[in-house]
C-alpha cells in the first residue's frame, strides 16, 4: 500500500445499492426515456442540434452521415458511433417514425429488417420539421448545459412547435421502468391541443374526440376501442393492430391479399414464420404465399388452396401470425428531470407548458435585444440632429476613446450609444439614411410596445400558441393512416362474418355452395328464368335451401347418419359457380348422398335442444321422432340418425316443436296428414313406425311437410311438368279442415290431381303470402315468384303452370325462401306479361288455369 493510503472497508450491500442507484438514474434522465416537452431521447435531440450547428438544413445538399455522426460523437454523445447512427437511421424510416425528422439519401434499411448501407455510404440532411422543433433556439429560448468535456454548450430540450412526444411516440427500456408510447396523427393532435388551450378543464373523454386513437406509420387497422380508451385515460393499455387484408381473384383463384401490417412488424420474418406454420400443418388453407411489394407499395399474396374459404383463413392469420399483434402503451415520460406516467391530457398540458415558456423567453429576449437597438438609435438620431457639432467634436480628438469621452460628456449619452457613433459610417449622413433612421425607431416603439403587451397578458400568449400550432397544421398535416375499427375485440370466428342470409344448392352429383340471398332476384310467374348455377355435364340441382350463416346444419344422409357443420364452412361461390363435392367436406361414405338437412341455432342451448325435435320420414312411408338433444354432440365420422331398412331410404327432416303436424305428400298425388303427437320420440337406431301406406310398389313419398299454424298456413304442391297450386289446409273462413286429420298409417286423400300433361307430383311445401317460391329445372334455371300471386284453389284441382319448360325439361327442386319487400321485380326478355303454352295457345298470367276433377 503506498504511503498515505489508507483503507476504508465498505460493505459491499450499500456500496451495490448506491452504485446501482447512480446507474439507474443515469440510464432513466441519459438514455432510455424522453424529455415530456420535446419527445426526444437525448441521443436525438443531439443529432438535430449537431445538423443545425453543421447547418445541413432541408434547403442545403445531403452531408455524409459519417460527418454528421462524427459531429455528434466528438461534440455531444461520446458512446459509440453506431448508438448514433442507428438512432438517426431510424429517424429516416418511414415505417419507424410517422414524422421523419430526417432526410436521407442512400440505403436506410427496409421494413423486412434489411440493415442501412454504413455511414460512410450515406447521406442526409434534416427535415423541414425538424426545422420548426429547432425553430428559435438562438433565442435564448431553452436552458443550455456543458457538454461532456465542458468545453460547449448543448441544448436540455428543444423548443419545438412539433408535439413530438405524441406525434411520433417513443420506447425505451430503462432500468426498472420502460416506455412505449405510440405516435398519433398531427393534425389530430394539434386539434386536441388548441382544444385544451380554449379550455383548460377539458376531460380526457372530450380530447378523445380531438385525437381519436394513434396512428401508425405502417397504416393497418386499430381492431377494438377499448384498449385506445384505457390508454388515453390513464397512460397504459394494450391496442391490437391488425393488416389490412382484402380478398382478391388472381388468375382464378382466391387469394387473401394484404397492404399494411401492423406497426414494428418484421414483413420478411413474419412471412416467413407463416410459411412454417403452414409446412408444419398448423395453418390450413394455403397454397403458397407471395411477397409482391415493391416501390409502389406492400403487397402479400396469400393464394389460397380450391377448398379454403377466405374468411376463415384471414382468421387463423390474425390468430397465429403478426398479421395481427398488439402495442402494450406505456407513457412514461421525463417531467422535470422525474419519470412520470402520463395520460393524453397530461401530455398535452406538458407541452403547451413548454410552449409557453419558450413564448415567453422568445418575447424576452426580442424585447431585450428590441430596446438594445432603440437605445442605439436614440444615440444614432441625437448624432444626425447634431452632425456639425458631432463631426466636429470627433475631428478634434486624437483618438476613438477621446471621441467617445467627449460625446458622453457634451450629449449625455450611454457608452453604447457613443461607440455606435463614432463607428457610424459616413453614407449615413445622407438625408434619406436619417429619416430611416426615425422611421426604423418608430416601428421599433411599436414593436417594443406590442411585445410588452404580450409579456403582460397570457390569453395573448396562448393565441400566439395556437396560431403557431395552427401554421404546423397547415404544413405538415395530413390524412390518418390507421383506421379506427370500434367493433373490434376478441372475436370468434363467427363474429368474422355477417350472420347474413344465404341460398344454400345441393346438386344431383353432390356439389354443395352458399352464394348471397341478395343474388337471386324476383321474377313474375310465367318467366324463363335465370341460369343458376353451372354444373357438370348432366348434373342438375336437386335442393336448395335458405339459411343463415351462423346456423348450425345438420346433414342427413338417404342412409340415415347425420353429419354436422357450420354454414359459414360451405364454401362460397357465384350463382353460376359449381360449388364443392360434399364429399370433400363432409366424411360421408361414397354411395351415400344428403337427402335433407336441418339448420338449428346453438346447440349448446340445454333448453333449445330438449324442447325441439327431429322428425324423419322415408321413401317407403316411415317416420320416426327424436329430440334434437340427441344429435347436439355430433362426430367428425357423423352419427347414425335413423336405421333405414333395405330398399327404403331417408327422404326427409324437419326440426319441431313437438306441436306440430306432418304431411306426407305421395309421386301418385294423395297426401295424409296427422298430429305429431302421434309418434313417440324414439332412440337415434329406430328404424321408425308407419306414416302412410303407398297404393303400390311404383308410388313413393316425394316430400313432407310440418304445419304449425294450419289456419294460416297453406301447402303449395310442384309436379314435374311445371304445374302447380296453393291449397289451404284448413278452410281460412269456416275453419273446417280441407285436408282432414287422420291417423297416421293411411292412404291418404289427393292433393292434385294428376294427369299426363302435368307430370308426376314432385314436392310438397307449406307455403304463406309472406313466402317467395324459388323452382329449378335440371337444366339448371332457376325462377323465383311470390307466394301471393299464386291463387288458392281446391285440393282436387290440376292447379296453374309456374314455370315454363323447354323440350323435355322437368323441374327437379322445389324451395320456399324469404320474401323481401324491395326485391327489385325483373322480367326475363325473352317472356312477355302473357305466358306460351306448349300447344302454342296463350295464357293470361292474371287468369288461372284449373281443371277440376271429377
Amino acid at each position: 500500500m503506498a504511503e498515505g493510503e489508507k483503507l476504508i472497508p465498505i460493505n459491499i450491500e450499500d456500496e451495490m445499492k448506491s452504485a446501482y442507484i447512480d446507474y439507474s438514474m443515469s440510464v432513466i434522465v441519459s438514455r432510455a426515456l424522453p424529455d415530456v416537452r420535446d419527445g426526444l431521447k437525448p441521443v436525438h435531440r443531439r443529432v438535430l442540434y449537431g445538423m443545425h450547428e453543421l447547418g445541413v438544413r432541408a434547403n442545403t445538399a445531403h452531408k455524409k452521415s459519417a460527418r454528421i455522426v462524427g459531429e455528434v460523437l466528438g461534440k455531444y454523445h461520446p458512446h459509440g458511433d453506431t448508438s448514433v447512427y442507428d438512432a438517426m437511421v431510424r429517424m429516416a424510416q418511414e415505417w419507424s417514425l410517422r414524422y421523419m425528422l430526417v432526410d436521407g439519401q442512400g440505403n436506410f434499411g427496409s421494413i423486412d429488417g434489411d440493415s442501412p448501407a454504413a455511414m460512410r455510404y450515406t447521406e442526409a440532411r434534416m427535415r423541414k420539421i425538424s426545422e420548426d422543433m429547432l425553430a428559435d433556439i438562438e433565442k435564448e429560448t431553452v436552458d443550455h448545459q456543458l457538454n461532456f468535456d465542458d468545453t460547449l454548450q448543448e441544448p436540455k430540450v428543444l423548443p419545438t412547435r412539433i408535439p413530438g412526444l405524441l406525434v411520433n411516440g417513443a420506447s425505451g427500456i430503462a432500468v426498472g421502468m420502460a416506455t412505449n408510447m405510440p405516435p398519433h396523427n398531427l393534425s389530430e393532435v394539434i386539434d386536441g391541443i388548441v382544444a385544451y388551450v380554449d379550455d383548460n378543464d377539458i376531460e380526457v373523454e372530450e380530447l378523445i374526440k380531438y385525437v381519436k386513437a394513434p396512428d401508425f406509420p405502417t397504416g393497418g387497422i386499430i381492431y377494438g376501442y377499448d384498449g385506445v380508451k384505457e390508454a388515453f385515460m390513464t397512460g397504459r393499455g394494450r391496442i391490437v393492430m391488425r393488416a389490412k387484408a382484402i380478398v382478391e381473384e388472381v388468375q382464378g383463384r382466391e387469394c387473401v391479399v394484404v397492404t399494411e401490417i401492423p406497426y414494428q412488424v418484421n414483413k420478411a420474418d413474419m412471412i416467413k414464420k407463416t410459411a412454417d406454420l403452414v409446412n408444419e400443418k398448423k395453418l390450413d388453407g394455403i397454397a403458397t404465399i407471395r411477397d409482391e411489394s415493391d416501390r409502389n407499395g406492400m403487397r402479400i399474396v396469400y393464394v389460397l388452396k380450391r377448398d379454403a374459404i377466405p374468411n376463415i383463413v384471414l382468421n387463423k392469420l390474425y390468430k397465429y401470425t403478426a398479421l395481427q399483434s398488439s402495442f402494450s402503451v406505456n407513457n412514461i415520460a421525463l417531467v422535470n428531470g422525474r419519470p412520470e406516467l402520463l395520460n393524453l391530457k397530461d401530455m398535452i398540458h406538458y407541452f403547451v407548458e413548454h410552449r409557453h415558456e419558450v413564448v415567453v423567453r422568445r418575447t424576452t429576449y426580442e424585447l431585450r435585444k428590441a430596446e438594445e437597438r432603440a437605445h442605439i438609435l436614440e444615440g444614432l438620431i441625437i448624432a444626425s440632429d447634431n452632425i456639425d457639432e458631432v463631426i466636429a467634436l470627433i475631428r478634434a480628438s486624437s483618438n476613438a476613446d477621446e471621441a467617445r469621452e467627449k460625446l458622453i460628456e457634451r450629449f449625455k449619452l450611454s457608452e453604447i450609444q457613443a461607440k455606435a457613433i463614432v463607428e457610424m459610417r459616413l453614407r449615413q449622413l445622407t438625408g434619406l439614411e436619417q429619416d430611416k433612421l426615425r422611421a426604423e425607431y418608430e416601428d421599433l416603439m411599436k414593436t417594443i410596445e406590442d411585445l410588452k403587451d404580450i409579456l403582460d397578458k397570457k390569453e395573448r400568449r396562448m393565441e400566439i400558441i395556437k396560431e403557431e400550432l395552427l401554421v404546423v397544421k397547415d404544413k405538415y398535416g395530413d390524412e390518418r393512416r390507421s383506421v379506427i375499427e370500434y367493433a373490434g375485440g376478441d372475436l370468434s370466428i363467427e363474429d368474422m362474418i355477417p350472420d347474413e342470409q344465404v341460398v344454400i344448392t345441393i346438386s344431383h352429383a353432390g356439389y354443395i355452395k352458399r352464394t348471397s340471398l341478395n343474388e337471386y332476384k324476383t321474377q313474375n310467374r310465367g318467366g324463363v328464368g335465370q341460369k343458376a348455377s353451372t354444373t357438370r355435364n348432366e348434373d342438375f340441382l336437386e335442393y336448395l335451401f335458405v339459411g343463415t350463416n351462423h346456423q348450425y346444419m345438420l346433414f342427413f344422409t338417404q342412409k340415415g347418419k347425420c353429419f354436422w357443420m357450420r354454414v359459414y364452412e360451405i364454401p362460397e361461390g357465384s350463382k353460376t359457380s359449381k360449388g364443392r363435392a360434399i364429399q370433400n367436406l363432409i366424411n360421408i361414405e361414397q354411395d351415400d348422398t344428403v337427402k335433407a338437412f336441418i339448420c338449428t341455432q346453438d346447440l349448446k342451448n340445454e333448453d333449445y335442444i330438449n324442447s325441439h325435435y327431429v322428425i324423419m320420414a322415408t321413401k317407403n312411408g316411415q317416420v320416426k321422432k327424436t329430440s334434437l338433444e340427441q344429435y347436439s354432440r355430433p362426430r367428425t365420422n357423423g352419427i347414425n340418425a335413423i336405421t333405414i331398412k333395405d330398399n327404403d331410404e331417408l327422404l326427409e327432416a324437419k326440426l319441431t316443436t313437438g306441436n306440430s303436424q306432418v304431411m306426407l305428400a305421395l309421386k301418385s298425388g294423395k297426401a295424409i296428414r296427422f298430429e305429431e303427437a302421434k309418434t313417440r320420440p324414439m332412440g337415434r337406431s329406430a328404424s321408425g313406425v308407419r306414416g302412410i301406406t303407398l297404393a303400390n310398389t311404383e308410388d313413393e313419398v316425394i316430400g313432407m311437410v310440418t304445419i304449425e299454424n294450419p289456419q294460416e298456413e297453406s301447402v303449395l304442391v310442384v309436379s314435374e311438368n311445371g304445374y302447380g297450386k296453393r291449397t289451404y289446409i284448413d278452410d281460412p273462413e269456416d275453419g273446417e279442415p280441407v285436408y282432414r286429420i287422420t291417423n297416421r298409417g293411411g292412404k291418404g286423400v289427393k292433393t292434385i290431381s294428376i294427369t299426363e300433361k302435368t307430370g308426376k307430383l314432385v314436392a310438397i311445401k307449406s307455403v304463406t303470402d309472406t313466402d317467395d317460391l324459388m323452382i329449378i329445372n335440371k337444366s339448371g334455371i332457376a325462377i323465383r315468384l311470390e307466394v301471393k300471386n299464386l291463387r288458392v284453389m281446391g285440393r282436387a284441382t290440376q292447379g296453374v303452370r309456374l314455370i315454363n319448360l323447354k323440350n323435355a325439361d322437368s323441374i327437379a327442386a322445389v324451395a320456399k325462401v324469404m320474401h323481401e319487400e324491395d326485391e327489385e321485380v325483373t322480367l326475363d326478355e325473352t317472356t312477355e306479361s302473357n305466358d306460351t303454352q306448349d300447344d302454342g295457345t296463350t295464357l293470361d298470367t292474371n287468369q288461372d288455369e284449373t281443371i277440376n276433377d271429377n
